[in-house]
């Protein structure tokens, strides 16, 4: 089977054997060593000197953290044009006053908002960076900087950018940034790492959920330790997935996770196919994954189906408001050009046979070349 979903991705095998030894003490020298090494590394893929805590829990556990171990600010703002976004504003309006900025799916953020709501009062912004639910990629640098205008406190959904895309937290003023490991790092579900600014501490806020409580990571984090029981097999499976990031090297992830979206955006656009995401900019289409409109005459469950049955291959459809309207390639983690021409091989032999798109694979092929 081969996984072409927005998280979880499709796993290296070096990154399912390290799953496979035996268990650890959690409190031992060697998980510490585990521990201090995913730490370090982290920081390189934040792009921060700020300390990284880890959650066992899904990146909605460390996104619920961050917004409630800080909500002592005051009133947040959320920037939501997608599922995520609006996600963010949910938790938020359980731990604060919130002002919810709600944008068509697939469209861009207007930034004029944000700024009136921070004008009225705002003292922190909650944003997704990359909105894998509907293929955009939002202006994280121009958001933060406009909330550094107004001092405002700014925590980011990176769950499906962090090591897949430039994350530049400390260069562009973000106080907290989240990831999931299940996305672009390549590594299985089930792990958050959170990275906190020291000026976020400011507004820390005590009667946040015990188990998400950062301040909690920050005082076992001296003793290369998590304050409750870790999922020791998913920190064996990051480490591997980490040190397959460092060999890598960052920048030249990157351009391989752009290289590959690039190479399904032009395929998707010659074959006479829409991108469901309307930016303002190219370059503010999602380099993670890439939504597409369902073509009229078929549906996303008979292609997704067909896909599955025909060639064992897996891509998502859409959710919520976009359920049934569009269907989504991820090109996350440890895949290449195999991969990636695998799925629009095969997405192109079933919708060729309706007639639907015309034939597009030497424009993959060529944006795929070295």
């Amino acid at each position: 089977m081969l996984i072409m979903l927005p998280g979880p991705i499709q796993l290296h095998e070096r990154v399912i054997r390290a799953m496979c030894r035996q268990m650890i003490g959690h409190r031992s020298a060697d998980f510490a060593e585990i521990l201090k090494f995913c730490g370090e590394m982290m920081k390189e893929v934040f792009g921060t000197n700020n300390e990284v805590y880890f959650i066992s829990g899904s990146g909605t556990a460390g996104v619920e953290a961050g917004i409630a171990s800080f909500s002592k600010v005051g009133k947040f703002v959320t920037l939501e044009n997608g599922k995520f976004g609006e996600r963010m504003g949910e938790i938020a309006e359980r731990y604060t006053e919130v002002e919810r900025l709600r944008f068509e799916w697939g469209q861009p953020i207007d930034l004029e908002k944000l700024k009136e709501a921070l004008e009225k009062g705002a003292k922190a912004v909650a944003f997704v960076h990359n909105e894998t639910s509907t293929g955009m990629l939002n202006p994280a640098e121009e958001i933060a900087k406009i909330a550094k205008k107004f001092d405002a406190l700014t925590i980011m959904d990176a769950i499906t950018s962090a090591g897949g895309d430039y994350v530049k937290m400390d260069e562009w003023g973000i106080d907290v940034a989240v990831v999931g490991t299940q996305k672009c790092l390549g590594a299985p579900p089930g792990l958050a790492a959170v990275a906190v600014s020291e000026r976020a501490w400011q507004f820390y806020n005590p009667k946040c959920p015990l188990y998400l409580d950062l301040k909690a990571y920050k005082k076992k984090l001296p003793e290369l330790q998590t304050p409750y029981t870790p999922a020791v097999p998913l920190f064996f499976a990051l480490e591997e997935a980490l040190k397959m990031i460092k060999e890598e090297g960052m920048e030249n992830r990157v351009k391989r996770h752009r290289k590959l979206a690039k190479a399904v955006r032009e395929w998707a656009v010659n074959a006479g196919l829409k991108l469901f995401p309307q930016p303002d900019k190219f370059s503010d289409y999602s380099n993670t994954v890439t939504a597409i409109n369902i073509p009229a005459g078929t549906t996303e469950k008979e292609l997704r189906d067909a896909l599955r049955k025909e060639y064992g291959i897996v891509i998502s459809g859409g959710q919520d408001k976009v359920k049934g309207k569009i269907f989504r390639i991820a090109t996350m983690g440890s895949i290449g050009k195999f991969e990636v021409m695998a799925v629009l091989t095969a997405i192109e032999d079933i919708l060729l046979r309706k007639n639907l798109i015309k034939p597009a694979l030497e424009f993959a092929r060529k944006e795929l070349q070295p």
